[in-house]
């Protein structure tokens, strides 16, 4: 089985999780599973925000093409970088266990440490709007590339202060790096910490075979995400962060609009079933009717 992959050191990390996984589902030897590494067009510019030079697409566009010509069999994603409307040729094979959905500030202890009218470096429009909306002292600068380069950057002086997602630092081994910010007052992104094993869709014994790992409460969670972003037409520009998680008997959803200058903010929740996610759609719609002139211009899009 070949699995396509961004070569990027997390990405990597997270194809020889995959491979294990499988592996171990299937009781193959390592080399039953090769990965195969693209450069993907999202890892080539690197000094301007991913919303200015063509979205999630240049993480994913690469291996769509490598996918749809059977040059491999699966691509391994992070979740929260797929966009959320996918060719219909394509499908989750899988989704396995999430990880760590929080995000981890790195240069200070918490939001309130961070000295004042400090530099925060992030392409983030989630992570700096909510920032902004909590500390609207602070000076937002573009700060791209994998974990290493990032800090890199801010040990150079680039920034004081800089946010990663814990999974990756996780992933990485580098879990002591950067205080994990709880969910209750910071809302991570939609599907961080979980990924995504994507196969073509008539594909029927690669489904098979990934269905042996796929786990399905992060799949509920994911799906649920995803039709929020769907519902609220969330583009890689729009300052959302949503919460989905175990709640009663069933999940809970807390969702966060933002202006992107952090200046105005709306809340919503609800709780849900995860075959019926019709609350989901009606939290979306709840929100978009209560957005704020600041807000509202950034949702309704496409992908």
């Amino acid at each position: 089985m070949r699995l396509g992959t961004r070569n990027s050191p997390l990405a990597m990390a997270q194809a020889i999780e995959t491979r294990e996984r499988l592996c171990a589902a299937h009781g193959w030897s390592e080399d039953e599973v090769v990965l195969v590494p693209v450069l993907a067009s999202g890892d080539k510019v690197l000094d301007r925000p991913l919303a200015e030079i063509g979205g999630k697409a240049l993480w994913t566009k690469e291996l769509d093409v490598w996918l749809a010509e059977g040059r491999i069999d699966v691509s391994v994603h992070s979740a929260k970088d797929v966009e959320t409307i996918r060719p219909v040729e394509f499908g989750f094979g899988a989704v396995l266990p999430r990880a760590d959905r929080r995000d981890s500030l790195v240069g200070a202890a918490s939001i309130a440490d961070i000295p004042q009218g400090a530099v925060v470096g992030t392409s983030a429009p989630r992570r700096a709007a909510q920032l902004l909306n909590l500390r609207p002292d602070c000076q937002v600068v573009t700060f791209r590339g994998n974990v290493a380069t990032r800090i890199g950057k801010l040990e150079a002086g680039e920034a004081d202060v800089t946010f990663l997602a814990a999974a990756g630092l996780e992933r990485l081994g580098e879990s002591e790096v950067g205080a994990p910010l709880e969910v209750d007052q910071w809302i991570p992104a939609a599907a961080q910490g979980a990924i995504v094993l994507e196969c073509r869709a008539n594909d029927e014994a690669t489904k098979a075979v990934l269905a042996s790992i796929d786990d399905h409460g992060t799949r509920a969670e994911l799906e649920a995400e995803r039709a929020l972003l769907a519902e609220l037409g969330g583009t890689c520009h729009s300052p959302v962060a949503v919460l989905c998680q175990p709640g009663g008997e069933g999940l809970t959803m807390r969702a966060a609009l933002f202006s992107p200058d952090g200046s105005e903010r709306i809340e919503g929740e609800t709780m849900f079933d995860a075959l019926d996610l019709a609350p989901v759609k009606a939290l979306a719609k709840d929100l978009l009717t209560r957005a704020t002139p600041g807000i509202r211009p950034h949702f309704g899009g496409a992908g």
